[in-house]
């Protein structure tokens, strides 16, 4: 198997956690430039993606994202999601972003 098969064999498999990953480098980002509210509703987005993607995807094409039944799973998710918004949604930003 040739290095490029086998990234395109793991890319294939495994795109719902990188979708995931990406939009939290992006949240890192923001939060590295200084605008950690923003950021942090980034991070409740990316999360939420997730929740999402539990739910509809099958166990084997949610890959990474399948750590238990996918009731808890998403629950899971979906509870951290609603908890990281709503945090940076309503928490004072002190002077800052």
């Amino acid at each position: 198997m040739t290095p490029k098969e086998f990234a395109r064999k793991v890319f294939a498999g495994q795109w719902p956690i990188l979708v995931v990953g990406l939009i939290l480098i992006a949240a890192l980002g923001l939060v590295i430039a200084g605008y950690w509210r923003r950021g942090a509703l980034v991070m409740g987005i990316a999360v939420g993606v997730a929740a999402v993607m539990r739910l509809t995807l099958s166990d084997e094409r949610a890959g990474l994202l399948a750590v238990r039944s996918r009731t808890i799973d998403f629950a899971t998710t979906a509870t951290v999601s609603a908890t990281v918004l709503y945090i940076a949604w309503t928490i004072d930003p002190l002077g800052t972003s």
